[in-house]
């Protein structure tokens, strides 16, 4: 098959797909937003995932927001984001949309591969149908799908798309042999062929599931040697020395995969009858993260006899993770609703962040340049560990009697750790 790549959703896990398709093939990259488009053609990605040279080797990719540039396609991947609703239920809305989108455009002979995390089923049940209402055509008849599952880890500039092994899966054995083929061409780690698309997407969504649980076991131990007076790190470090010793760290769970996942799975789950047990308990836990750190900074201040209220606060990061500029399921914002319910004064300093996102989402005025920082704060909450603020001296913005709380184990001058 002569591919013809079709990229739908230039995000994070789009536009590496994209770009790294276009080193070989004939590949458009559709987008929505008009802003993202010309940003590209002029070689900026806001995601920082791709640097401009980067861009400018993809000799075959064009970037498009016109529906009708996606007709002279026959290999649609689908990577819009999944995320969930305030009541923690699967939003597939864009998912739709997008499928929609390609039922307008697709031929006989097509294929349409998702990379977009969902639960088990929901390419076929749930996006199928929009295909053929919107194209005509038959499943596995006159086109055909895939799922390879997303394994982006944003700022991680050492795992990347072409050395990460890649999990793919087509709709008929012929198919999947072409889709796994297709991979294999620009992955260098290789690819893992699983046997239906059910499977792939059952894999991608326990991946993140396991390292959700996980990280609640050790934040749930982070509280238990808290009340205990010993540091977690110090308890880690000598656990690590057995050999099988999983060496998973404390901290916010947010981002849209790890905190979003699971609740894909346990909504499965639940349809089916099933009350997932294990992987909702480390939800319920990691989700509460945000309040508890907040709570302990403020119960560390009192025993310093601060005026809670109208304190001032500095939060270090709002990011979901560190250097990363993305603020989707930021569990940070959790920490700040916290001080704001104890009526404290806070500033949010982030050099990753965009201003006009966080404004947008959480209604905070960023703050992005140390120099338009207060003289000197009674609390400072390092939220998120960016390079950047190795450079940032914490000494000169604190009061004398300023409390510490380092959520990451980041910085040596900190009162308390996670």
């Amino acid at each position: 098959m002569n591919h013809k790549i079709a990229v739908i959703g230039l995000g994070y896990v789009g536009l590496p797909l994209a770009v790294e398709f276009g080193k070989h093939y004939p590949t458009t990259g559709f987008d929505i937003n008009a802003d993202r488009i010309e940003e590209l053609r002029s070689y900026k990605d806001r995601t920082r995932e791709m640097s401009p040279d980067e861009l400018k080797d993809s000799a075959h990719l064009i970037y498009t927001r016109d529906i009708a540039d996606l007709k002279a396609c026959n290999t649609y991947i689908i990577t819009v984001p999944t995320p969930i609703d305030k009541f923690n239920r699967p939003d597939l809305k864009l998912l739709k949309k997008a499928s929609e989108t390609v039922g307008r455009v697709i031929s006989k002979g097509d294929i349409v591969i998702y990379e977009s995390t969902v639960y088990p089923g929901a390419t076929e049940e749930d996006c199928v149908p929009v295909i053929e209402q919107a194209s005509g055509l038959k499943y596995n008849e006159d086109f055909f799908c895939g799922y390879s599952p997303e394994r982006i880890n944003p700022g991680d500039r050492e795992h990347r798309l072409v050395n990460i092994k890649k999990v793919t899966s087509g709709s008929t054995p012929e198919i999947a042999g072409i889709v796994d083929k297709l991979y294999g061409s620009i992955i260098k780690a290789g690819t893992h062929l699983a046997p239906s698309i059910r499977v792939a997407e059952a894999a991608k969504v326990i991946e993140n599931a396991q390292r959700d649980i996980n990280i609640a076991f050790i934040n749930e131990l982070a509280m238990i040697f808290a009340r205990m007076d010993i540091r977690t790190k110090d308890v880690l470090n000598a656990a690590r020395t057995k050999w099988n010793f999983l060496g998973f760290e404390p901290g916010l769970v947010g981002g849209h995969c790890i905190g979003v996942d699971p609740y894909y799975l346990t909504h499965k789950a639940e349809s089916l009858g099933y009350i997932p047990q294990i992987i909702l308990a480390g939800r319920r836990l990691n989700d509460g993260m945000g309040r508890y750190v907040a709570t302990q900074l403020i119960k560390m201040m009192v025993k310093k006899a601060h005026r809670i209220t109208d304190t001032n606060i500095l939060v270090l990061g709002i990011t979901f993770k560190e250097n990363c500029p993305d603020i989707r399921n930021s569990k940070v914002i959790d920490i700040i609703k916290q001080l704001d319910d104890f009526g404290c004064n806070y500033d949010v300093f982030d050099p990753f962040a965009d201003p006009k996102e966080v404004k947008k989402e959480y209604g905070i005025d960023l703050i992005t340049d140390e120099s338009n920082l207060r003289e000197s704060y009674e609390g400072i909450m390092v939220a998120v560990a960016h390079t950047e603020f190795k450079n940032l001296d914490l000494k000169k913005i604190k009061s004398p009697d300023c409390v510490i709380y380092d959520v990451k184990n980041f910085t040596p001058d900190a009162d308390e750790y996670l």
